[in-house]
């Protein structure tokens, strides 16, 4: 009798386990399909601190207060990274590091006042404006990333929103299809778009799109004016009512104060409807001629503070470490990772910034056990084989030219 009971116990215990144990999987969403939407809050302990709260968290939650993350952030770092690196083991594999690519498809002649961006026309930073890039090229450059380790394909093109923009619309959908057919996912940054486009880009395959909100509502205009901070919102609902992946973060050194600023930004990303799929942590890498050369570099105890409080409070979404990076010693990248990030871009360029390379991130991964993401988004084409190389060779870009941020 005894060892039935047991048995018993032991059933039950197992299929606790599983019910919580599930990892970080990017699956293509279907328009307006319910896997955009985010369960309701668990039901919570009684007399259990916010942190406690966010810590024993078996699902998302959208209801946050910026006092409750103000809350999480300010825990000694310590405590606050440890308790992000368990959520994060509860909600995604611990070794799991999604590898993407960024290609800049149009650079510069951008007519926004950005104050940290080379490819504003406002600012002499010697960057050449260049027009969108063609199908081909794209394809071939979504070929090398693939070959390198990449199952993520970004495009980033400079520009404010995509009004009268007929032409260059009808060729993004046509490398948007091109990259999901090579197994890959797609992302695309390129600026404000309104529900038609955005539908539009959802019926090429669209994965993901970015677009940041850099900083906090109150630091914003310290940064941008030429874009309000609703206008930006306006992109995010349109792309997830398209049913696309949500990808929105910010960029940490633009002058404002963490422990306001960072938690002001995270706290309007969590509340949104849904979670973004991705949140980006950019590093500002200060580009002479813009406004922001000079600031002092962020903190590394700021940036991983920020990466653990979206971790907890965010539980679900992929953390990217974005642009910046390459300023990053090794030790440094992984006190992120442990603290919850779990996806970096690797390559040649973020952008018109330096980026680390896709062999100095396999040495880095053999280094410390670490693996690339596997999604089902990316999944839906058999496993081509092409010849790893650059392919800002194959443009034939000066590899020497300024820097812009992601």
């Amino acid at each position: 009798m005894e060892l039935a009971n047991m048995s018993r116990f032991a059933a039950r215990s197992a299929r606790k386990v599983h019910a919580v144990r599930y990892y970080s999987i990017v699956h293509d969403v279907p328009r307006g399909g319910p896997s955009l939407g985010q369960a309701p809050p668990p039901p919570q302990a009684q007399g259990q601190s916010v942190f406690d709260q966010a810590v024993n968290a078996l699902g998302p939650r959208n209801n946050w207060t910026k006092e409750e993350i103000s809350q999480i952030h300010q825990k000694p770092l310590m405590e606050l990274a440890f308790a992000a690196g368990t959520v994060h083991r509860r909600f995604h594999k611990p070794s799991a590091v999604q590898l993407c690519t960024l290609m800049n498809i149009k650079t510069g002649g951008c007519t926004e006042d950005c104050s940290y961006c080379a490819q504003s026309s406002r600012y002499k930073t010697n960057l050449t404006a260049t027009k969108l890039s063609n199908v081909e090229s794209v394809i071939e450059a979504a070929k090398v990333a693939k070959a390198n380790g990449s199952n993520r394909f970004c495009m980033g093109a400079a520009w404010r929103d995509m009004r009268g923009r007929k032409r260059g619309l009808k060729n993004i959908v046509e490398m948007i299809k091109g990259v999901r057919g090579l197994g890959m996912e797609a992302c695309v940054t390129l600026g404000m778009v309104d529900k038609e486009q955005a539908m539009e880009l959802k019926e090429a395959g669209l994965t993901a799109y970015n677009h940041n909100l850099d900083t906090s509502r109150e630091h914003y205009p310290n940064v941008i004016t030429t874009r309000s901070y609703d206008e930006r919102l306006q992109t995010l609902q349109n792309v997830r009512e398209a049913g696309i992946h949500v990808c929105s973060g910010g960029i940490l050194g633009l002058g404002e104060t963490p422990q306001t600023d960072h938690v002001g930004l995270i706290y309007t990303l969590a509340t949104l409807p849904e979670h973004p799929e991705s949140f980006p942590v950019n590093k500002l890498v200060p580009i002479k001629g813009t406004p922001m050369f000079g600031q002092d570099p962020v903190k590394l105890e700021d940036m991983v503070r920020c990466i653990a409080t979206a971790r907890l409070v965010m539980p679900s979404t992929i953390i990217r470490i974005a642009a910046g990076r390459v300023t990053m010693p090794e030790s440094e990248q992984m006190l992120c990772f442990m603290a919850g990030a779990n996806a970096i871009f690797t390559g040649e360029k973020m952008l018109t910034t330096d980026c680390n390379g896709w062999d100095q991130d396999k040495d880095m991964f053999n280094r410390w056990g670490l693996s690339p993401m596997q999604t089902e988004a990316s999944r839906i084409a058999a496993e081509p084989k092409f010849e790893a190389q650059s392919f800002a060779h194959m443009r034939g870009e000066d590899e020497s030219a300024p820097q812009s941020q992601a």
